[in-house]
């Protein structure tokens, strides 16, 4: 039964993207084992490519290059532009993904080792790591070459410099930090808290939080519209989205969605949340601050992407 399947218990499997190439969105699904193409908000997912079994996170690369991560298998997926598929084995148990956007680098946070690997995004070698705090789950690359870690069980974020792949400061944070999104306008990072059901709000040149917003019931994703101006929570428990603006940090909308609301990404003015209980992904239009629409999707949608169109099949996978 899908429901006592679930690898890591509160950790749960989701996270979100900040800002993305536009184009498409794309969604892993666990039990289904597939990666899932939507790109209209109105219709079904328009491909599909079959990977390993229990991928977690989605991370999207440039090119139109996928990433997902298995913590069960040890493995990387990579899909490249044309849908052809590989498998990269990883040491420990990689969940967390940052793809480095010159195409040189994955970052991959290691749950049970406590530490994030950067591996060539070339050959999947492993190039160098550093150790974070315990749990590491959600990651997120900001400016000036800095790696922000939700460390879950640390009740901070981790700051990596990666050109040196040192760990160079720990933020304080609520509890519980899973998710986490970066806002490139005002250089923020935005970090969901499931257990202390807020959202605490860094600034990013000052290595400092700013601001903690309570939103709903164990906050698992985190996106933050390209404008800078929205951000989009999503309520676990529940299930519902926070819409946040971003000028005031005040909660501006409690949007409801499908069952277990758990990945978030955001493209051109709809936020795409993946449903992981009712096999589904909710379509917000963050204008009107309404569901518009659901577009079912492969058993188990844990994770969302905002990622260039590829030219996949739609048989691919299949």
């Amino acid at each position: 039964m899908r429901r006592a399947r679930r690898l890591f218990g509160l950790a749960g499997l989701a996270l979100a993207v900040g800002p993305a190439d536009a184009g498409s969105v794309w969604v892993a699904s666990q039990q289904g084992a597939r990666a899932a193409r939507i790109e209209r908000p109105d219709g079904a997912s328009a491909a599909e490519v079959a990977v390993a079994p229990s991928p977690a996170v989605v991370a999207a690369g440039p090119g139109g290059r996928l990433y997902l991560s298995h913590p069960d298998g040890r493995a990387i997926t990579v899909i490249a532009a044309d849908g052809a598929t590989r498998q990269w084995p990883v040491p420990g148990q990689p969940f967390g993904l940052a793809a480095d956007p010159d195409g040189r680098f994955l970052y991959v946070g290691d749950w049970s080792g406590n530490r994030v690997l950067r591996l060539s995004a070339a050959t999947g070698a492993v190039e160098a790591e550093v150790a974070v705090g315990p749990d590491p789950a959600g990651l997120t690359l900001g400016a000036n070459g800095r790696l922000y870690v939700a460390e879950r069980e640390g009740r901070s974020v981790g700051v990596v410099d990666t050109a040196r792949m040192v760990r160079i400061a720990g933020i304080p944070v609520g509890d519980g930090p899973f998710a986490l999104a970066h806002d490139p306008v005002r250089d923020r990072v935005y970090v969901a808290n499931v257990r202390s059901n807020d959202l605490t709000v860094i600034d990013a040149g000052a290595l400092k939080p700013v601001a903690t917003l309570p939103v709903g019931a164990s906050p698992y994703g985190v996106a933050v519209s390209p404008d800078g101006r929205r951000v989009v929570v999503t309520n676990q428990h529940a299930g519902t989205v926070s819409i946040v603006d971003a000028d005031t940090l005040t909660v501006a909308a409690t949007v409801p969605v499908g069952r277990y609301p758990e990945g978030v990404a955001i493209l051109e003015g709809l936020a795409y949340v993946a449903n992981w209980f009712s096999d589904d992904v909710s379509v917000v239009d963050l204008a009107a601050r309404t569901e518009t629409g659901r577009i079912p999707v492969p058993e188990g949608p844990r994770t969302l992407v905002a990622a260039q169109t590829a030219p996949v099949s739609a048989e691919a996978g299949r």
